[in-house]
């Protein structure tokens, strides 16, 4: 790790390479679980479905003391049409890599086949009420979004825990592209649901993990510009308890003074 600083409330820090990164991230995520254990019967964890997660999350398989038979663990968000077999499904992809190679107490996923979409998001809204949000898994979008909370439809103060993205906007949808998830943009459906800003900002601890050159421009602006929902990630400086985790890639934008 290169630097380390303050956002905020929101702590900062930048590793010279991803792999680092995803050791210190394991490390500390594990430590922070098994200390919630510790005081709980029972954790949740709201984990994001993302290659940006995978560094973390493969090095927190190696934390044999994490006693996983005791965390009920949530995703994000899924497409609106989208069957949890197919590899787009972000509920599949957390679930191959990561839910399938741990023995959890209860794996909660958003059904994106649902012929009432908005019985399904009442019904994953009850669950995350029933058990609550410990800690979230994070990345940021090219957009600033967390989850779909696209800048359109991002409300710090929304009344819902889950709710409908009627149309991705484009900067994101052209994110999935890029990150393998589609061939092509016209591929892509056009709505999801998506944990609201709430439901993740409720968490005791926000793990934001998000390297690569690719988010270096969104990661600029979450750190310097005005708290808005022009660029949702920005609202973690005002957590109580996150970190964000960077690569030199992503954060090859800030200059000195935005890190004091």
């Amino acid at each position: 790790m290169y630097k380390m600083c303050k956002k905020g409330t929101l702590e900062v820090k930048i590793f010279d390479t991803r792999s680092e990164l995803g050791k210190v991230g394991a490390k500390e995520a594990a430590k922070y679980i098994i200390g919630k254990l510790t005081e709980k019967e029972d954790i949740s964890i709201v984990f994001a479905s993302a290659p940006s997660q995978m560094d973390v999350l493969n090095e927190l398989l190696n934390y044999s003391e994490i006693d996983w038979s005791r965390v009920n663990a949530f995703h994000m968000d899924e497409y609106i049409g989208m069957s949890r077999e197919a590899k787009q499904s972000f509920a599949n992809y957390i679930k191959v890599r990561f839910f399938d190679k741990i023995d959890l107490k209860n794996a909660f996923y958003i059904d994106g086949m649902a012929q009432d979409v908005d019985a399904e998001c009442l019904r994953y809204e009850k669950l995350l009420k029933k058990h609550g949000v410990d800690i979230v898994f994070a990345g940021i979008g090219e957009n600033g979004h967390l989850a779909f909370n696209d800048p359109h439809i991002a409300d710090f103060n929304d009344s819902k825990l889950v709710k409908i993205n009627p149309e991705l906007d484009e900067a994101c949808r052209l994110q999935q592209v890029k990150d393998g998830w589609f061939d092509s943009v016209n591929k892509i459906p056009n709505s999801a649901i998506t944990l609201t800003m709430p439901a993740m900002f409720n968490a005791d601890k926000i793990f934001a993990i998000v390297p690569g050159a690719t988010k270096k421009e969104i990661i600029k602006r979450c750190l310097t510009e005005e708290i808005s929902i022009q660029c949702p990630g920005s609202i973690l400086r005002t957590h109580p308890n996150a970190t964000l985790y960077l690569d030199k890639d992503s954060a090859s934008l800030l200059e000195k003074s935005d890190l004091d």
